[in-house]
């Protein structure tokens, strides 16, 4: 990690907040992918690309959050894609639920045959 060099740092590394995103875009991730394996979709690889809008005052927290995911994989189904999203976004993954007391999440995704 690192910082702007204002504060010491020298741009080098992610900053701590846009860590929060990755590991949030990590664990979602990593859930859509499990779901849609265990419902026999044959996914191939599932990014999440974030943007997020922070408060302008201190402690400046994230106050909108948007994940575009792209799943790619054979002959996946819509309606499985969208189950995976919507039941890590509402009751696996631990990241994006705890943001989501401070900010508004939204989500959408596209799919991507392999």
């Amino acid at each position: 990690m690192d910082g702007p060099p204002e504060n010491g740092g020298h741009n080098q590394g992610p900053r701590p907040m846009e860590m929060l995103l990755l590991g949030m875009g990590g664990c979602a991730s990593f859930d859509v992918v499990l779901i849609l394996k265990k419902s026999r979709q044959e996914v191939t690889d599932c990014i999440a690309e974030i943007e997020a809008e922070r408060a302008d005052n201190p402690p400046r927290v994230f106050t909108k959050i948007h994940m575009h995911f792209i799943v790619t994989g054979k002959e996946l189904k819509e309606a499985q894609v969208k189950r995976a999203i919507d039941l890590s976004a509402e009751k696996y993954c631990s990241a994006s639920i705890m943001l989501a007391k401070s900010a508004e999440i939204t989500h959408d995704f596209e799919i991507v045959e392999a």
